[in-house]
């Protein structure tokens, strides 16, 4: 299958900063820790194994055994399980919304990349055991976010009338309602063989358990079983208390604050902007229906918009006998996860590698490892058919990221009878110009204003010019123009990444039981480069 690739920063949809992070630019390494090549994972391997105790393990096993103990594992999946009590087993994570049917593409493409990325360490490190951990976002409470997919480019959506939708934890929220989405979902998929297998997967998955933590879990377990893929939810009484110390450190010291602010401030005098605001306590409290936020004041804490109150002492006992009603946000779930996990590495998105960044300063003060920052993969995938299509169209991979008008505009300029660039005539003229000026600063240097208004305008009126011919030769060559906006539309549905946009069932529709492994086979964590892979094509 060809596999093609472009920098992340060819492709125009990456920040400054995820751009300037894969060059390794020299002002940004004070926000991270070690780069993600393949020989820094060596020391990464030392510092966690120190930090990670024999006891954290038992915790860890324990809490997933139970999780487990209603799936049929699998022979992969139970192995790593059993490996995490090993002092030389380690884990690579990525952690992602309970998103409905796993949401966007790029679901996909992120557990590819730890699973691609284990494997990749166990030939460098064949004394270690590498484990892909995919770590579920049950505590978040945005059911905005979660309750749709997208797919045919019609949008799929789960109308939830529970009364804590949006208030709770989502992963506690029950799966009525969504028999109506699985209706119109089969309706829209219609026959066949992969159709049939999504159906059932869907099935299985919402109909079949009463809460979208145990549906996504069976859901991401069937696509990614065979490939030793561990599903955590860290919504955990057990692993909650060995959260417990850092509980009272954001309390009562607003660690997380005091060091990450500064953090920020910097990255955005480097003009690379805030992903996250830290607050003064970065915690909500989970309990019943309800997360809110924990905030402080005049030496009380308050859970906000509620009456739930405590004084300091009575703040200690409850985290002490309920340290599951503790969520961590934003700011706070990295370091929940890396004490919780022996973790080396963090796979993300290039929104989620932006918070990261605040944090290393919190990591320094508690004293524990700050992980490996890899970018997940990301891909276009395109069938040969379109392969062909772009091919005669004589659009380059590169191109085919541009604007669309940009690269209507550059197409039509190419295969235009005329030459509708004006470029050399503006050179031409803005020359005559600098003669002007030179005669009007000898003669009477107030005429210099005179002829700048006049070369503004001239240029004005060739670049009038030029446009109106672009347009005449756009309607004369309507039907290549048109051509080229339908096959960027196809691979860059609502004019954004695919991999943004669609659900990873379309896919599967087209390449069945063939999509995964070839995800597998092609997307290499390593590279650091957007591919672009063309089905149908050996």
């Amino acid at each position: 299958m060809p596999a093609d690739c472009l920098s992340y920063r060819e492709t125009n949809y990456y920040s400054n900063l995820i751009s300037d992070y894969l060059d390794q630019k020299e002002e940004l390494k004070p926000f991270y820790h070690r780069f993600p090549v393949i020989e820094n994972f060596e020391a990464q391997i030392n510092d966690k194994q120190k930090f990670f105790s024999a006891e954290k393990r038992e915790v860890l096993v324990k809490v997933l055994e139970q999780q487990y103990s209603e799936i049929e594992k699998g022979e992969e999946v139970s192995a790593n399980i059993k490996a995490l009590l090993n002092e030389n087993t380690f884990t690579v994570t990525t952690g992602h919304q309970l998103n409905l049917f796993t949401g966007p593409l790029y679901f996909l493409y992120k557990i590819v990349s730890t699973i691609n990325l284990a494997s990749t360490l166990k030939k460098q490190y064949p004394n270690n055991h590498f484990v892909p951990i995919y770590w579920m976002a049950t505590e978040d409470h945005d059911f905005e976010e979660i309750n749709y997919f997208n797919l045919n480019g019609k949008k799929f959506k789960w109308n939830s009338q529970q009364k804590e939708a949006g208030e709770n934890a989502v992963g506690e929220l029950h799966t009525e309602g969504l028999e109506e989405v699985f209706n119109l979902f089969s309706a829209e998929i219609g026959g066949g063989k992969n159709a049939e297998d999504l159906k059932d997967l869907f099935k299985s998955a919402y109909l079949e358990h009463s809460n979208l933590t145990d549906a996504t879990r069976y859901l991401a377990h069937q696509l990614f079983k065979e490939y030793g893929l561990v599903i955590l939810d860290a919504h955990n009484r057990e692993l909650k208390k060995e959260f417990i110390p850092y509980v009272e450190k954001e309390l009562f010291e607003n660690v997380s604050h005091t060091t990450t602010i500064s953090t920020a401030e910097k990255l955005e005098q480097l003009d690379y902007g805030i992903q996250v605001n830290p607050r003064e306590i970065n915690l909500f409290y989970l309990n019943k229906g309800l997360r809110e936020r924990i905030i402080e004041k005049e030496g009380k804490f308050y859970v906000n918009e509620t009456e739930i109150s405590w004084s300091n002492d009575k703040m200690q006992t409850e985290i002490q006998n309920f340290p599951e009603r503790f969520s961590p946000n934003v700011v706070l779930r990295p370091l929940y996860q890396e004490v919780i996990l022996p973790n080396l590495c963090y796979i993300g998105g290039g929104g989620e590698l932006a918070y990261w960044f605040e944090l290393k300063e919190m990591f320094k003060e508690l004293n524990v490892p700050f992980p490996i920052l890899l970018l997940r993969n990301s891909a276009l995938i395109e069938t040969s058919k379109q392969n062909e299509k772009r091919r005669k169209l004589d659009i380059s991979q590169s191109e085919l990221f541009l604007k669309q008008h940009e690269l209507i505009n550059r197409k039509v300029r190419k295969i235009s009878n005329i030459d509708i660039d004006f470029s050399s005539q503006k050179v031409h003229l803005v020359k005559q110009f600098q003669q002007m000026y030179e005669l009007a600063e000898k003669t009477d240097p107030t005429f210099l204003g005179a002829v700048k208004a006049q070369e503004v305008k001239q240029l004005k009126g060739l670049e009038h010019l030029e446009n109106r011919l672009l347009l005449a030769q756009k309607r004369k060559l309507k039907d290549e123009v048109a051509r080229i906006a339908a096959l960027q539309n196809e691979l860059f549905p609502n004019k954004s990444l695919q991999e943004r946009q669609t659900n990873f069932s379309e896919m599967y529709l087209e390449y069945g039981q063939a999509l995964i492994p070839t995800l597998i086979e092609n997307l290499e964590p390593l590279k650091l480069n957007f591919k672009i892979l063309t089905f149908g094509e050996k």
